[in-house]
């Protein structure tokens, strides 16, 4: 049987050269790059390039000299279609679009009243690419699959309409999981609730559970030897075998309103966290003579929420903003991941986002300033601040090499590393 492994684990030459998909080439929020310490990233001076991005929090992914996100644009109609765009990596140069169908959020984005709370609404999924295929599951539960090349389509399927799908409050927000040669979703009605589907033709390798979508985007992990896809449901926790979908194991964990930010997995403990209440839990899974088993380590109600923004684990502790609806205010935390102690909290990021390069954290503000410092649990040693974007940025940076890309609900930019 051919070894089930996930796209970013590829030749370090491609690796480091591409953000393939949502968590990046590793699926840990990582680059991949071993060594490469706060004292040596700095952006330069000068903005690369910056364009338009109306609408959506999609964050970038990068394959080769292109990147990919999602957009919302009104027709002539006065209609909001997404769309997903290429653009030329070095230049900012829009290479194609390729609209992808009308949208209706429900005013997800800025139906709270409040001036913290403007982000508007638009696309929240993020663009996954293998094999010179961008695959785009969008609000309305349509799973694309275009050239990269040209934004052609090759082919979709609509969810809802063929696997008595169901959207949720807001539209769907994950993003598309590649794994080997499929691309797995979840969103699909009863058994058939997660579906792996073939990236050459769309076809359904295998489909199964009677789960309900979240807004959060899969992770995948090898725990004890096995490689299972972690989604995090209504219901809680499910895993399950990438070769055939089987269930391996779940876990029960609250769902109130909205759950919208992925498990981290640290080798057999798996973080979750979610807003409205629910707080967040460490779970240790075990595996005797095939059987697995999860048992919790410690839980916070009503504490340690990511309202929509995935921590990450480096060296034994979490890095990550935590808070809910607190615009402009949410803290950056260090949180010991065994005990589930705060090491450090710095007020001041909102719900933005943060990804790992070496030992240097990334984190971009919802107010769009790139922060750079050291992932250091013992204190916060900030290195470099600096106001990039206007509009709301809650997305993830991701970089590729030398380029750093940013994105809001206004516009993105590109910025070049010093080394």
């Amino acid at each position: 049987m051919q070894k089930i492994i996930p796209l970013g684990f590829l030749p370090l030459l491609s690796l480091f050269a591409n953000w393939p998909q949502y968590h990046g080439p590793m699926l840990d929020k990582s680059t991949g790059f071993a060594d490469r310490s706060a004292k040596n990233f700095q952006t330069t001076d000068k903005i690369l390039w910056k364009i338009p991005t109306p609408l959506g929090f999609s964050s970038f992914t990068i394959h080769s000299d292109r990147a990919y996100t999602l957009v919302a644009e009104e027709d002539e109609d006065g209609l909001l279609r997404e769309k997903c765009i290429a653009v030329d990596l070095q230049s900012g140069k829009i290479i194609w679009g390729k609209s992808l169908g009308l949208a209706t959020y429900g005013h997800g984005g800025g139906n709270a009243g409040t001036k913290d709370n403007s982000g508007g609404d638009g696309p929240r999924s993020t663009p996954s690419i293998a094999n010179d295929r961008v695959f785009v599951y969008d609000s309305e539960m349509t799973l694309h699959c275009l050239r990269a090349d040209s934004g052609r389509l090759l082919w979709k399927v609509d969810i809802i309409r063929a696997h008595q799908g169901v959207n949720i409050m807001w539209k769907n927000a994950s993003s598309p999981l590649l794994v080997n040669d499929l691309v797995v979703i979840c969103g699909g009605g009863p058994g058939q609730s997660f579906i792996g589907l073939e990236q050459d033709s769309g076809k359904v390798r295998w489909k199964s559970g009677d789960e309900t979508l979240t807004h959060t985007t899969p992770a995948f992990a090898k725990i004890h030897g096995e490689d299972q896809i972690i989604f995090l449901c209504r219901s809680g926790m499910v895993s399950l075998a990438p070769a055939n979908g089987k269930e391996l194991w779940r876990q029960e964990f609250p769902f109130k309103v909205s759950t919208a930010a992925s498990p981290v997995v640290a080798n057999d403990f798996i973080f979750c966290s979610a807003g409205y209440g629910v707080g967040a839990g460490l779970f240790k899974l075990s595996r005797n003579n095939g059987s697995w088993q999860s048992t919790p380590v410690w839980r916070k109600h009503n504490e340690m929420m990511n309202h929509w923004s995935t921590p990450l684990h480096y060296q034994g502790n979490l890095y990550g903003i935590f808070g809910f609806k607190e615009y402009g205010k949410a803290p950056l935390q260090c949180i010991e991941l065994q005990t589930g102690t705060i090491k450090w909290s710095k007020e001041g990021f909102g719900p933005g986002n943060l990804i790992r390069v070496g030992s240097t954290l990334v984190v971009l503000s919802d107010k769009g300033e790139i922060v750079t410092l050291d992932a250091n649990p013992a204190k916060y040693t900030e290195l470099e601040r600096r106001k990039v974007l206007d509009g709301k940025c809650w997305s993830t940076p991701t970089l590729s090499n030398q380029y750093l890309l940013v994105r809001s609900t206004k516009e993105a930019a590109a910025l070049m590393l010093k080394d």
